[in-house]
């Protein structure tokens, strides 16, 4: 029987591209040396930034979550941790050519199975794709799938273009062969600015602005009828927060109700749609009090949609308040375990 948790979102720091050159053919080991790209390092979070990482897990010398043994000591063991899903940010979907960030999700995928997941049988891990290239993206999702370690398909929640487009439709096929959800994680291309209006002048304002990038994107999804054309599909939302959820179901509902003749194929309620196929992890749970956090779960009305996460090692609570006050024991249970074993099916080959 299943005892601890599963955490649903972790970092490993991926090294260098210079690191990464073993994973590559050979055109694209001297590609990159040739073009002196080699020693790039690939970092979506500022490596410095006090979010970034928490200060207590801080390794001198170390990128945040650069090592496995520090992780196990500082996550794994310290919040009860029996499996957790590895989600590498890199910079292989960055890249504005479709062929070299194959090459650097591929090598990313490669690595950490060998450095992570061969190494602690707690781990899991998301698949890496290239989200600017979907038909290379499915086929790297085929290529990994294979390997019942990994998951879930990860990709980022600012792309080329809205989610919901039948462009990427290839990728969301691909999961659903597979039986694998699709985790859209906090960051972005850098194809297009954050905000409606412009480039953000600092993270900080760049770093709120992802919620807002959620909420197009969960939008895109359901008024395209990405869930007519796979209504077994299930995206999980990574470090999107949740406070924005509710408001965004009312508004989302009402409109339609006007204006659904716009949409036919969307003949049920968005709010339907949502609790069926959308689930979010729970770093961070931006909400001030306790007696908010309740307010904010009871009008989600969908226990089932959240799914428990530490974030590590990223700085988003302190000491071992690693879940909001106001969650009853029933829905912390339900986080802990039963959600993640729902929304990840190849997870029940562990639970015995």
């Amino acid at each position: 029987m299943h005892s601890g948790a599963i955490d649903c979102d972790i970092h490993p720091g991926v090294p260098d591209i210079k690191s990464l050159l073993p994973y590559m053919s050979e055109f694209w080991r001297e590609s990159f040396v040739a073009r002196g790209l080699d020693g790039f390092e690939i970092m979506s979070y500022p490596p410095n930034a006090p979010i970034s990482c928490r200060p207590d897990w801080r390794l001198k010398g170390t990128r945040p979550g650069g090592s496995l043994e520090v992780m196990r000591r500082q996550a794994l063991d310290a919040f009860d941790v029996s499996i957790a899903i590895c989600n590498p940010l890199t910079g292989g979907q960055a890249a504005v050519s479709e062929s070299m960030g194959a090459a650097l999700c591929s090598a990313v995928n490669d690595w950490i199975k060998e450095h992570w997941l061969d190494k602690e049988p707690r781990l899991r891990a998301s698949i890496v794709v290239p989200a600017q290239a979907p038909l290379l993206a499915a086929e790297e999702v085929d290529r990994c799938a294979s390997d019942n370690r990994f998951v879930q398909v990860l990709m980022p929640a600012a792309c080329e273009m809205m989610l919901g487009r039948s462009y990427y439709w290839p990728i969301w096929a691909a999961a659903v062969r597979h039986g694998l959800p699709v985790g859209i994680h906090a960051g972005s291309m850098y194809r297009y600015a954050p905000t409606p209006t412009g480039w953000p002048s600092h993270y900080l304002h760049d770093y709120v602005a992802n919620s807002q990038v959620f909420e197009d994107q969960l939008l895109s999804l359901v008024s395209n009828g990405v869930f007519n054309k796979f209504p077994d599909l299930k995206f999980v939302l990574l470090e999107s927060g949740v406070s924005w959820l509710p408001g965004f179901i009312w508004r989302a509902v009402k409109t339609w109700r006007g204006v659904r003749a716009e949409v036919p194929w969307i003949n049920r309620s968005p709010a339907d749609i949502i609790r069926e196929n959308i689930r979010l992890t729970m770093q961070p749970f931006d909400a001030p009090d306790q007696a908010t956090v309740e307010r904010i779960v009871g009008q989600i009305d969908a226990d089932h949609m959240l799914l428990f996460a530490s974030d590590y090692p990223h700085w988003q609570f302190e000491g071992d308040a690693i879940l909001p006050p106001g969650l009853s024991d029933e829905l912390r249970r339900k986080m802990r375990v039963d959600n993640a074993l729902e929304t990840y099916p190849r997870l029940m080959e562990t639970v015995q």
